[in-house]
C-alpha cells in the first residue's frame, strides 16, 4: 500500500498506527499486546495493523522472533509527524486516552506541581461560553478592586506559564483583557449573542503579530550554548507571538527586553535584539526590564 493510502485509512486505524509509530520512535519498540491493551481490540486485528505498518513504512521496524517484539530499525523515519509538546505530554501523562482515570506516564517523569489548579465547574462554564459564543456573567476578584461582579465575552484560554487566563472583552471597562482562571467565580451563560464589537475579531492585541528576535545574552560567557539550546539559526531565534501574550512569553523566557540589554541576571539568558517591535504592545509591564518610552 502506497504512504499516499494513509488518508484513505478510517480515524481508528490512523490512530493504531500513529500508536505503533510513536512507540517505535520514542521507546524504540512495539509488540502487539501494547495495541490489545490500548484500543481493547484481538489480537489479530493488533496483528493486521502492525502487517499494515509494515507494509506503509517497511524500513521502520525489525522483529525478533525471540522476544516476540518489533524494534525501531536502523533506517527508520517517523510515519507521522508530531509537535515536541505533543510528544512530552505523551511521554509524561500517557499516549491517548489510555487511562480514563489517572495519567499513566510512558517513561519515568517528573513535572513540578502546580501551586494552583482550575475548579473544572467554572472552566467547563466558560469553555462552554467560548464553543458557543456566549457572554457570561461572573463574579471576579481582582488585586486592585477585590470582588466585582462583570460581565465577559470570551473567545479564548490563556496559558501565561503560571497560570491560566481567559482572553475576553469586559462589559464593565469596554475593553479587551484577560482574566486569571482561579479568580472566576459563579460563571453564568447569558443567552443573548455577542455584539460584533466584543468578539475575537475585534480585539486589535489579539489579532496582531509581533515578531521578536531573540539571541544569546551578550553577557553570557559561552552565547553559542544557549544558540544550540534554542535551534537558532545565525545565532538568532525568531518567533512570532500574539500582542496579547507577548509580555507573557517574554517574563517566561526570561528575556531581557531593555535596548542596551543591561540586566546582569543569572536567570536571564536570552536578549530581545529588535525592541522597537513591541511598540504599541498592552502588556509589557510584567517583562523584564521594558521601559516605556
Amino acid at each position: 500500500m502506497p504512504q499516499s493510502s494513509l488518508e484513505e485509512l478510517s480515524q481508528s486505524q490512523k490512530e493504531r498506527l500513529f500508536h505503533i509509530d510513536f512507540k517505535l520512535r520514542f521507546l524504540g519498540l512495539i509488540n502487539r499486546n501494547d495495541l490489545v491493551t490500548r484500543f481493547g481490540i484481538k489480537q489479530a486485528a493488533a496483528t493486521r495493523d502492525i502487517a499494515l505498518y509494515k507494509e506503509l513504512a517497511p524500513n521502520n521496524l525489525t522483529y525478533d522472533t525471540k522476544a516476540k517484539t518489533y524494534f525501531q530499525a536502523d533506517k527508520y523515519k517517523p510515519l507521522f509527524e508530531c509537535s515536541g509538546t505533543q510528544a512530552l505530554s505523551a511521554l509524561s501523562l500517557g499516549l491517548g486516552d489510555d487511562s480514563v482515570s489517572q495519567p499513566s506516564s510512558l517513561i519515568e517523569t517528573d513535572i513540578p506541581s502546580a501551586l494552583n489548579t482550575p475548579n473544572l465547574d467554572v472552566l467547563a462554564e466558560i469553555t462552554k461560553a467560548i464553543y458557543q459564543e456566549k457572554a457570561v456573567k461572573i463574579e471576579y476578584r481582582s488585586l486592585s478592586s477585590g470582588m466585582t461582579k462583570r460581565e465577559i465575552a470570551p473567545f479564548a484560554l490563556v496559558d501565561n506559564g503560571l497560570r491560566w487566563h481567559i482572553r475576553a472583552f469586559d462589559r464593565k471597562s469596554e475593553s479587551f483583557r484577560d482574566f486569571v482562571l482561579n479568580r472566576i467565580s459563579k460563571p453564568k451563560r447569558l443567552s443573548d449573542d455577542i455584539p460584533k464589537e466584543q468578539t475575537r475579531e475585534a480585539d486589535i492585541q489579539w489579532n496582531r503579530i509581533v515578531e521578536m528576535h531573540l539571541v544569546p545574552h551578550p553577557n553570557l560567557k559561552h552565547p553559542d550554548t544557549i544558540e544550540a539550546e534554542y535551534a537558532m539559526q545565525n545565532g538568532m531565534l525568531k518567533t512570532q507571538v500574539r500582542a496579547a501574550v507577548a509580555g507573557y512569553v517574554l517574563r517566561k523566557w526570561n528575556v531581557d527586553c531593555t535596548e542596551q540589554h543591561s540586566l546582569n541576571s543569572p536567570e536571564v539568558h536570552l536578549w530581545l535584539k529588535n525592541t522597537p517591535t513591541l511598540y504599541g504592545v498592552s502588556n509589557l509591564q510584567i517583562a523584564p526590564g521594558y521601559r516605556k518610552n
